[in-house]
């Protein structure tokens, strides 16, 4: 599927530091959202180490920008949160 900015959400920030996002998806999965290119639709808005809440429809975790150049957005890999329960 494709990144849908009306489910893209900023939490805190918005200054020159880092800014925190959430973002939701009932139907991309984690990989496809971890995919080079996915948020270049937001890269007006999302800059290098601000931290994305992701609530895939495969999984949950935090993507932090890696780099937007060009319009071009890369998150770091997805870091899994709460996908497991041990007890």
């Amino acid at each position: 599927m494709a990144f849908d900015k009306t489910k893209l959400e900023l939490l805190a920030g918005g200054g020159a530091v880092l800014s925190l996002w959430a973002y939701a998806s009932a139907t991309d999965t984690g990989a496809e959202i971890d995919a080079t290119g996915y948020f270049n639709a937001a890269a007006a808005v999302l800059k290098p180490a601000d931290w994305v809440l992701v609530n895939a429809a495969d999984k949950r975790g935090i993507a932090v920008i890696a780099s937007n150049a060009a319009g071009v957005v890369d998150t770091a890999d997805l870091l899994a949160v709460g996908t497991a329960d041990s007890r």
